[in-house]
């Protein structure tokens, strides 16, 4: 029976789980090691913005002894939303109200800074990119990874994502194909450079939908505005039209077309972005996702249930984080520790996965989203489920 004060415990992915997770397990004073696929950390962008909610997300951060740090960076501006007829109409303005903090904004990249800064140097091993986990159920593990180097650990925690190399190792399910895909385009220096489509996204985000397409467009800090081309099509839809994911024209001029009939004050979104397309497909792993107990694996964030991006991914991952992490600190045996998280995890990843089946495509719909209600200028909702990239 391993202690989690004498194990050596191996986080698989340095995304805000993983980070959260090692975080809150140092702060109880059990080592942790975490690694990563990228060689730096500064080795590419992490993204958009996430909403961090006050019951979920922030309860991880306040475990972490960050959420007073978090708080400082950020923006509760970014709750302000706006839904546009595709005429480009404004239908309804949700402003939030002086010192609401239920769900403020922070860029990806600002949030992994704030958790990576606060462990212990040397705690991520970057340029780890995991090929695989052998030995068996009842331990020690060893991870081997792409470079050929193998390290013995007694619990591998999968937070690697959609395509995480953890969960064959307790669970054969694969995420599959929602039907519905983003295309990502960035807009820098908005200010000066795209005024126009500044005003229009405001300081929170900025939408349209006619239920079979949609527009989103959100403020990042840094005067940067992120556009998703939301869209029903084959998941290889680039190749499909004879295209290439690095022809930014050949993809603008498909896009325009297929909204040419929307205004085009919201067909800026798809007009002058600042360097290529992004192509993201939306996946979801089958529902329910659960696995036989392993006391020496489990997983959390989108490596346990991944679903749609209806608002719920990152924080999600985050209470995973935490409850794990005080469940080893709590627990007399990994194993004890392990079986403890699961049966907090499982049932509430299962419960909100059946909420979200098969709903991607509610990202078209036309629709006012339900944090409005019924008053179309009031903050009235705090657990409103949309959003583009959570």
């Amino acid at each position: 029976m391993t202690s989690p004060r004498q194990a050596r415990i191996s986080v698989i992915g340095a995304g805000p789980a993983g980070l959260t997770c090692a975080r809150i397990l140092q702060r109880h004073g059990i080592a942790v090691t975490v690694y990563d696929r990228d060689p730096s950390r500064e080795a590419r962008n992490q993204g958009g913005t996430l909403d961090l909610h006050a019951d979920s997300g922030q309860l991880a951060l306040r475990e972490a002894g960050l959420l007073d740090e978090f708080l400082r960076l950020c923006r509760p501006e970014g709750q302000e939303m706006r839904v546009l007829g595709t005429d480009g109409e404004l239908r309804a303005h949700l402003v939030p109200e002086e010192g609401e903090l239920f769900k403020p904004e922070i860029d990806r990249g600002q949030l992994r800074d704030l958790l990576l800064d606060s462990l212990t140097p040397g705690t991520v091993r970057w340029g780890h990119t995991l090929a695989g986990v052998s030995g068996p159920a009842a331990g020690p593990r060893t991870l081997h990874f792409a470079d050929g180097t193998a390290v013995e650990t007694d619990l591998v925690i999968g937070a690697d994502g959609a395509f995480s190399r953890v969960r064959p190792v307790v669970s054969p399910a694969t995420p599959r194909y929602t039907g519905v895909s983003f295309t990502e385009a960035w807009f820098h220096d908005v200010e000066d450079r795209h005024p126009e489509l500044s005003a229009l996204v405001g300081q929170g985000s900025a939408t349209g939908a006619d239920g079979r397409r949609a527009l989103w467009g959100q403020r990042n800090s840094g005067d940067h505005i992120r556009v998703y081309v939301i869209r029903k099509v084959p998941a290889d839809w680039i190749a499909a039209a004879g295209l290439r994911p690095d022809d930014t024209a050949g993809l603008r001029a498909r896009l325009l077309d297929e909204f040419a009939d929307w205004s085009p004050g919201l067909r800026q979104m798809i007009n002058d972005n600042d360097g290529p397309y992004v192509d993201r497909p939306i996946f979801a792993l089958p529902v329910p996702h659960t696995w036989e107990h392993d006391p020496t694996v489990t997983l959390l964030g989108d490596a346990a249930h991944l679903m749609p991006p209806l608002g719920v991914g990152v924080n999600l991952a985050m209470l995973d984080a935490g409850d794990l992490a005080l469940a080893l600190a709590g627990c007399a045996s990994v194993d004890e520790a392990v079986r403890a998280y699961e049966g907090i995890m499982l049932p509430r990843s299962t419960e909100t996965a059946k909420l979200l089946e098969g709903r991607a495509e509610d990202l078209l719909c036309d629709d006012l989203p339900p944090e409005f209600g019924d008053d179309h200028d009031a903050f009235n909702s705090p657990h409103a489920v949309r959003s583009a990239e959570k």
